[in-house]
This record gives structure tokens, sequence and C-alpha cells, in this order.
């Protein structure tokens, strides 16, 4: 999967902007405040209809324009795809192939992309939240059945939290329909539990041979799927979603009063393990960090197994965060294997050693400017008086 040119219509400080992109690796480079990390984003919201940095997409808009556009055309095995993302007062509006998506969710999946920027080193010390997010992201990507029963849960979710306060202030009274709320939420949410762990089993074997490779096989890398449901690793879907339903009866009394659901997917974590230690608590900053690249860069064999195609990589100012060691690694797995966009001040001696002919664009003032390409040198021949004769013979 290749992303082979980019269209931008007023889109945060591009008023207008076209750019064809290299299979391989493309470098951005330009100093803060220029735009390099804006058109970096402009491929994630491309790819995932939402932006990495805010929730607000009037803040995606170029400022005194009513409206942005993100145009793609992107290159996949079974061919070509024209991706348009329209961004306006009232929402969003997603086309594949010039035919629009009735909602958003039914578009994800058309261009695959992984974001490893500086704040996703706190995916290993973060909170539980930024865990969980990591998971509903990366895995909605390649999982239609995920995405959807996500949305589902989250649905319910917010209805039976409703009902719960309104419970807790007396507003209403009949626990039939919150056991109705339960039923359903045990249901969809057992269904969460299972597909989770099955892609942390998977990921876990990736992230597994890459550590043991940067750390040179001293240290083992483990994952460990926390729930408020125990032992949710060793149960069945169906038997997920009994135990949830038990907890929901059991603690009745106890959510209404904190009127909230206290029970369920959206409170799991994710733990990981170093030699059977848990990194967040007992592990170095190095530790952190080098569990947490391992991580980023298991996604992408996974999602060439979930989905036959490589994704894009998206790396936001990362090589400036890692030393020469963590440096060499990263470039060395994504070499001639996935179309990378890397941004940076300034390339380090290393990267400029380990990236091979890097297509590379300087970014200032939301203008984007291609570096030239270095000419091929050509040797111009000049044939003897000898090598003349021989040609005749």
């Amino acid at each position: 999967m290749k992303l082979t040119e980019l269209n931008l219509h007023h889109f945060r400080n591009y008023d207008e902007a076209q750019v064809e992109f290299s299979p391989q690796i493309n470098v951005l480079i330009g100093e803060n405040a220029q735009g390099k990390t804006n058109l970096l984003e402009s491929i994630y919201v491309l790819a995932m209809t939402r932006s990495h940095r805010t929730n607000n997409d009037r803040e995606l808009i170029e400022f005194g324009k009513d409206a942005a556009q993100i145009k793609g055309n992107v290159q996949r095995e079974l061919g070509s795809l024209k991706l348009e993302l329209d961004i306006g007062k009232h929402g969003k509006k997603a086309k594949a192939n010039h035919l629009e998506k009735a909602r958003l969710s039914e578009y994800l999946g058309q261009l695959n992309v992984i974001l490893f920027a500086p704040e996703d080193l706190a995916l290993v010390k973060g909170a539980p939240t930024v865990r969980r997010r990591f998971i509903d992201m990366e895995f909605g990507q390649v999982s239609p059945k995920y995405l959807h029963d996500l949305t589902q849960y989250r649905d319910i979710l917010k209805q039976r939290n409703r009902y719960l306060k309104q419970l807790q202030s007396h507003e209403a009274q009949d626990q039939l329909y919150l056991e109705v709320l339960s039923e359903q939420l045990a249901a969809v949410g057992g269904a969460i539990i299972s597909q989770r762990v099955k892609f942390l089993s998977e990921l876990e074997g990736y992230a597994q041979k890459l550590h043991q490779s940067i750390t040179q096989g001293k240290e083992k890398m483990t994952f460990e799927y926390s729930s408020t449901v125990k032992d949710a690793a060793t149960l069945t879907e169906v038997e997920l979603s009994e135990a949830l339903m038990e907890l929901y009866q059991q603690n009745q009394a106890k959510e209404i009063f904190q009127g909230t659901t206290l029970y369920g997917p959206h409170r799991d974590d994710v733990r990981f393990l170093i030699n059977q230690k848990n990194v967040q608590t007992y592990g170095s900053q190095g530790q952190q960090r080098t569990t947490a690249l391992s991580v980023k860069l298991a996604e992408i064999d996974l999602m060439k197994n979930q989905t036959g195609e490589y994704p894009v990589l998206l790396l936001d100012d990362v090589l400036s965060e890692l030393d020469g060691a963590r440096q060499t690694h990263l470039l060395k797995t994504i070499q001639d294997k996935v179309q990378t966009f890397l941004t940076t001040p300034g390339l380090s001696d290393v990267a400029r050693n380990l990236i091979k002919e890097p297509r590379i664009f300087h970014i200032r003032d939301g203008q984007i400017i291609p570096e030239k390409q270095p000419e091929l040198k050509t040797e111009v021949f000049y044939p003897t008086k000898q090598d003349k004769t021989a040609n005749k013979e």
C-alpha cells in the first residue's frame, strides 16, 4: 500500500498544495511551525477521518476559511484508489473512487497508517486510556467487525451511564430497563475483549522478535491483558459475556450509587512485561522506550498479516527522541519494506548513512519544496581510432 499523491485545500496552514511521493522513504524537513507535522497529520486524517492532535475539526481548516479538503491517490495490490475527505462546519464527508460513504466507519481501512510520534513513547508509562486508545485505533483499521462492535459498545455504554445517573438521582426507577442495557453491553463487551486478546497475542509474537533483536536476546517481552473480568484471556466470548453480566448484577447497587459503569473493556488495560517484570513500574527509561518502539514496529507485520498489504508508516520527529542504536534499528526495520513519511528538523549522520535514496522535501511556511534529486553521472565515450577500426571489422 502506497500513497502516491496528496492534494490539500485549505488544510491547516496549507492554502493549496499538491505533492507526489516516493514509494520508499519521504523525509519532510523544516523548522517548527512551518507545516511539516501538518502535512503528516493530513495523511493521518485522510486515512483515519480524524486527527491525532485535536478533537476539534475546526482547527484542521485554514484560518478564515469555511472548509478543508484532502485528496489522495493510493496504490494497492488490487489497483489504484482515489480517496477524498471533505471537512466542513457540519461534519465530514468521505469518498472512495468518487463514491460517498454513508458512514465514516465504512471508509476506514482504505488507507492503513501507523503513526509513531514522541507522545507514543507514553504508550508504556502513560495512563490506561492511552493503551486502550492504541488498541482501538490500530485494531479498528484492520478489523471491520471490531470497529463495528466498538461503536456499538460505546453507544450502549453511553445509554447505560445516562440511565444509571437517572436512577442515582431518582429521576428513573425502572431497573428492568437497566437489565436490558446490561445484557446488551455484556454481549458486545465479551466480543470486544475476546478480539482484543487474540489481536494482542498476535502482536506480542511480532514484538517479541523485534525486542529480542534490539536487546540482543538479553530481554524477553510479554503482554498481559488486564481486565475487570477475572482470567479474561482464558475465557471464550460467551463466557466473557456471562462473566460481565454477572458483574453487572452483583454490583448493580454500587454502579447506581456512583452513576457509571464500572466493568467492561472500557476499563481494561495492557501490561508490558520485561523478563516477567512490569516495565511500566520497574523498567528503566531505556527499557520503556525500547518496548514502545518494539510494539509500534510490530504493528507493521500485524497489519500485513491481517490485510495482505503493508501499511504506510508516519514518523513524527521520532528520530530526535531515540539514541543512535534505536535509530539504527528503526531505520533498518523499515528500509525497503514499508512506505515511510518522516518529519525532522534535520537528518542526523546516522539517518543519512542508513536511508537509501530518500525523497526529501523542505517545508517552509506552508510550502512544499522538493529537494533536487542528484543526477546520475554519465561518462561520455569518445572512440579512439583503434576503436573505430575494431567496430568496422
